[in-house]
Order: structure tokens, then C-alpha cells, then sequence
């Protein structure tokens, strides 16, 4: 059993070895440039979002986009309606203040939705790069709720993989063990390994819990607060 899903994870990172080197290289011009990156999502995608965000080893010029009524703790299926909704997703872009330094990377495993085609659409318009993490497969198969599919309009498409459904067990008719999760924290992970590389001197997070680190994180929040006002 976990063969098979660590062997999913790493057949999907292969297959996107050239994305994932271009999205990296994409996100650390921005941090070069003076952008940000804002990091999007809905539902449970919203759990990709917040391992970009102030987190451990992550890079300190992330935003998160988000809105309380798309966060299932909030309300379940309020958060479904909520990403359905035409224009929520474009009022939460236009608000952030999205412009042409930046990269905007959108978590959304049907990319079916007006919530994350509106964010990529207003990003787009404002001459940021759109970075995608979804499943082609399964928005190509979904019934389309939006002027768009996410990965007709972004710059680069980081395909999950992940089938309709979201589910992969058991094999033969599976109902359970949702993949997506674990396959964008991976793909995340691949990115960050490759940034890396690319710009080693990139500003990133130090763990709270370990000695020696609340004065180098407080710096970088006095440096990033001005423009990302979640921190």
C-alpha cells in the first residue's frame, strides 16, 4: 500500500521535472525583482497554501490570497458554494494588489471553479505569471463552471496527476486515500530545493521552536509586513 502511493509521488515529480525548474526559476525572479508570490487556493487546497506561508524553511515573500468564506472550518459546504460563487475569486485578487513583478501560484485540483480561474485570469491581466498546481486529467473530465479551465490560462502547469475524484484506493474501484495533498507538498518541496539552487540566498523562514531564531524571523517581518499584511 505505501509502495504504491510513494511511487505515485515520485512518478508525478519526475514527470514535471521541467515545470518544476521553471516555476522556480519564475518565483525566484520575483523575489529577485522585488515581487511577491501570492499562493491561492480553496477548500482543502487551502492546506498547499498554508505550507507556502510563514513556514519553516519557506521563502519569506509569500502571500497568501484567501477569503474566511472559502475555508471549510468555517462552513463546509458554505466553502463549496463559496468557491462556485462568479466574482469572489476576482474581488480577492483585485484587492491584493497584484502587479507585474509578481507570480501568482494557484492550488486547485479540478481548476474548475470560478474562485481560482478569476484569481488567474486578474493575475494575468496584471502581467504576473500564473504558476498552476492541478489535474488535468480531472479538470478535463469536470463539468466547467467557469469561463476557463486553470490550466488553459497559466503560464506553467504543474500537473498532479491525481484522478477524478480524487481518490486512489483500492485499486480497482477506489473511494478513498485522497492524493492531491501529499502530490502538492511534494511538487512545493521540489520547487524550493530548486530555488535553492537558483538563488541560495533567497530570504526564507527559520523554525520558532528552535534556539536563536525569533530576532532573524522578526526582522523579516519588519522587512515583508508592509506588503503582506497577514504577518
Amino acid at each position: 500500500m505505501i509502495d504504491d502511493l510513494t511511487a505515485l509521488v515520485s512518478r508525478v515529480v519526475e514527470n514535471n521535472r521541467d515545470a518544476l525548474r521553471e516555476a522556480a526559476e519564475v518565483i525566484a525572479a520575483s523575489g529577485r525583482g522585488g515581487g511577491l508570490l501570492y499562493a491561492a487556493g480553496a477548500g482543502h487546497s487551502l492546506a498547499a497554501v498554508m505550507e507556502t506561508f510563514f513556514r519553516a524553511g519557506g521563502l519569506a515573500f509569500v502571500r497568501p490570497l484567501w477569503d474566511h468564506r472559502i475555508l471549510p472550518l468555517a462552513g463546509a459546504l458554505a466553502s463549496t458554494a463559496a468557491e462556485r460563487t462568479t466574482g469572489l475569486g476576482a474581488d480577492v485578487a483585485r484587492r491584493a494588489g497584484i502587479g507585474d513583478a509578481d507570480t501568482v501560484l494557484i492550488f486547485s485540483n479540478s481548476g474548475i471553479n470560478p474562485y481560482p480561474v478569476e484569481i488567474a485570469q486578474h493575475a494575468r491581466d496584471n502581467g504576473a505569471r500564473v504558476i498552476s498546481m492541478t489535474s488535468v486529467a480531472s479538470s478535463a473530465s469536470a463539468p466547467k463552471r467557469a469561463a476557463h479551465r486553470l490550466f488553459e490560462i497559466s503560464d506553467i502547469v504543474l500537473d498532479t496527476e491525481v484522478p477524478p475524484g480524487d481518490v486512489t484506493w483500492p485499486p480497482q474501484s477506489p473511494v478513498t486515500a485522497p492524493a492531491s495533498t501529499i502530490i502538492t507538498a511534494s511538487l512545493w518541496a521540489a520547487i524550493l530545493r530548486q530555488i535553492d539552487t537558483i538563488a541560495p540566498d533567497a530570504p526564507r523562514w527559520k523554525s520558532a521552536n528552535t534556539t536563536g531564531t525569533d530576532d532573524f524571523n522578526a526582522a523579516l517581518v519588519e522587512r515583508f509586513a508592509p506588503r503582506i499584511p497577514e504577518l
